[in-house]
């Protein structure tokens, strides 16, 4: 049965990319940026492993917005809620210049395109790791637009993250879609794959494939954009 949802990643999907190198790059712009108000380079890479790994562990009590702030002034204290502004500020400025660190695959955009034509409602299943500023910069450094996407998931508007089911649940509660209904495409097999556990259809995005698992591909329908596509029954 042919999906009438399309849950599209970003990092490694839509948008090429090596992960070990974009974080490492993402985080010494950050260290650049708060270097001067008193922040050590490691301390500060810790707090942060340490408040997205809160964020991975949310049960969905709070916001992963919630759940990493809090962790993170744990760590580094009360001065870190009053340098809140130059965090948003590095989202805004500084971060831009990951861009370089990111690929670009001219099929993503031809692949939305098509696929919007083709009246396929279309949303974002990012790992919500990410303010929403920062989100939408990687959007648009894959060529696209954020209003291509009915949703695209946040730091802000989740309480849980891949790999947890309660992520996808959650994400098809908003967009009141039953499972079956709905297809994910990644490049991850842990933490996009599983969503097939729910019932949904899936498929492997092979261009930037993260397989930590060893998992054998050839469970998944596997491929390129334009064997997406054809999966899809839409011509480019």
């Amino acid at each position: 049965m042919k999906p009438s949802l399309i849950l599209f990643d970003l990092d490694g999907t839509l948008l090429p990319m090596a992960q070990d190198t974009f974080v490492i790059g993402y985080f010494q712009l950050l260290a650049n940026k708060l270097a001067p108000r008193g922040y050590d380079a490691k301390a500060l890479m810790k707090a942060i492993w340490a408040g997205t790994a809160a964020m991975v562990q949310n049960d969905g009590t709070k916001s992963n917005e919630a759940a990493f702030w809090a962790k993170f002034q744990s760590i580094l204290g009360n001065k870190v809620i009053e340098d809140r502004p130059v965090f948003e500020e590095f989202y805004a400025v500084e971060f831009q210049q990951a861009a370089k660190l990111c690929g670009f695959n001219p099929m993503a955009k031809l692949t939305v395109k098509i696929l919007k034509e083709n009246g396929f409602r279309l949303a974002l299943a990012t790992n919500p790791l990410f303010p929403a500023v920062a989100t939408e910069s990687r959007i648009r450094w894959a060529g696209l637009d954020p209003k291509d996407f009915i949703l695209y998931t946040t730091y802000e508007n989740s309480r849980w993250c891949k790999p947890s089911l309660g992520y996808y649940r959650e994400l098809l509660q908003k967009l009141d879609c039953a499972p079956q209904d709905a297809m994910m495409v990644g490049n991850d097999v842990d933490e996009d794959m599983v969503a097939r556990q729910l019932g949904c259809q899936v498929f492997l995005l092979t261009d930037c494939l993260i397989n930590k698992s060893g998992a054998a591909l050839s469970q998944f329908p596997h491929g390129s954009f334009s064997k997406l596509l054809k999966a899809l029954d839409c011509d480019i």
